[in-house]
């Protein structure tokens, strides 16, 4: 008997072929799902960017040179790094120099944050160990009011905000202003720099947690003063509860609260429910992690760095894999710097569901929004 000469006896078919690539190539699957969230390539660049400006705001910002002369020995490299990084997630411009321009602006708007958390959380302590996280609710009452300017707007809220929450955690005093501002100056470079390299190979998503609110109904206030109020109420529950309860980290409260709150109490809902699945998946996974971080903290970073990218490429579109990212990017990077503590470390998820649910109560009782249909 001669052997066949129909290709199809010889050859399986296109569905058996497809359906061992996964046995074939393990990592074929997350190749799959990388094309089909990113299919150009281009939230990855911007992934990589992220990274990029993070570590070159880090390095240039622990320059003996950088730091000699300071009054305080504050960390200026993790300041610059963060600045940095928040400001290029908040950056959506097509152009170089658009892209830099605001790029510039939100750097130097994270470091106006942090100023004011400086020269107004001393006089705060009057009112107790909570009183300065009250300067956090006008950073969140910011986030949504300022997104009536735009996208730029929208981020130049949140870099006050973030500004404002690096400096409550590194406890900055007056005589760091110094450092806040060499620190905003190296992240305008370091966040500047990656954006000039990747050029237009980015093509910017709109990051739904900065776009501005639905359109205004007359007799009403306007929907970014609306979101802003929302937020700040949540946010001024929650340190009313620290000052009662002395929540563990009462500011990742706050966090979730002001950035689950959208244009609409149904968005809303829908982002405290991605961000809550998120955060219980993400820290987990860190606490997994905890005993690389403390023998191979290379690896860790490295992770940290992946995860980061997913959560670039993830945030526009899959908030909750965005939320899991970035919370898992959290525990193990705490851990590397030293802090194994599992009852702190999981109240990163709990602390979460707190602020979660009151931005949705305020969304849905003080002047809930609603979306207009076209």
């Amino acid at each position: 008997m001669e052997p066949s000469t129909d290709p199809a006896d010889r050859e399986p078919s296109a569905d058996t072929a497809r359906r061992e690539i996964p046995a074939r190539h393990p990592f074929a699957a997350l190749g799959n799902w990388l094309a089909r969230v990113d299919p150009g390539t281009h939230r990855r660049i911007k992934g990589l960017r992220l990274v990029t400006a993070y570590g070159l705001a880090s390095a240039l910002g622990t320059l003996q040179d950088v730091t000699h002369g300071l009054p305080r020995d504050a960390s200026v490299g993790l300041l610059a790094a963060n600045f940095a990084l928040w400001a290029s997630v908040s950056e959506a411009r097509t152009t170089r120099p658009e892209s830099s321009r605001d790029l510039a602006l939100l750097c130097a708007a994270a470091a106006l944050g942090a100023a004011l958390y400086v020269c107004l959380a001393q006089p705060l302590l009057f009112f107790g160990h909570a009183g300065p996280e009250l300067v956090l609710v006008t950073g969140a009452f910011l986030v949504g009011y300022l997104k009536r300017f735009g996208v730029t707007g929208g981020g130049l809220g949140s870099q006050i905000y973030i500004g404002q929450l690096l400096a409550y955690g590194a406890k900055l005093v007056p005589a760091d202003l110094p450092g806040i501002a060499i620190a905003g100056l190296i992240a305008m470079l370091a966040s500047i720099v990656p954006r000039l390299l990747s050029g237009p190979a980015e093509r910017p998503a709109v990051v739904a947690a900065l776009s501005p609110g639905p359109e205004p109904v007359a007799g009403r206030p306007s929907p970014e003063f609306v979101m802003g109020l929302q937020a700040a109420s949540g946010a001024l529950v929650i340190v009313a509860l620290n000052a009662w309860l002395n929540l563990a980290e009462s500011v990742w409260a706050i966090t979730a609260c002001t950035y689950v709150v959208a244009g609409s109490a149904t968005g809303t809902v829908q982002r405290v429910r991605r961000r809550i699945i998120g955060t219980l998946v993400g820290v987990p996974l860190g606490l997994i992690c905890l005993p690389i971080a403390e023998h191979a903290p290379l690896l860790i970073w490295l992770a940290a760095a992946l995860a980061m990218i997913v959560y670039s490429m993830a945030l526009p579109e899959r908030y909750d894999i965005a939320c899991g990212a970035f919370a898992f990017t959290l525990i193990v990077t705490l851990a590397v710097n030293g802090i194994h503590s599992i009852p702190f470390l999981t109240a990163r998820a709990w602390e979460t569901l707190i602020g979660g649910v009151l931005g949705l109560l305020a969304a849905m009782v003080i002047f809930p929004l609603r979306l207009r249909e076209k």
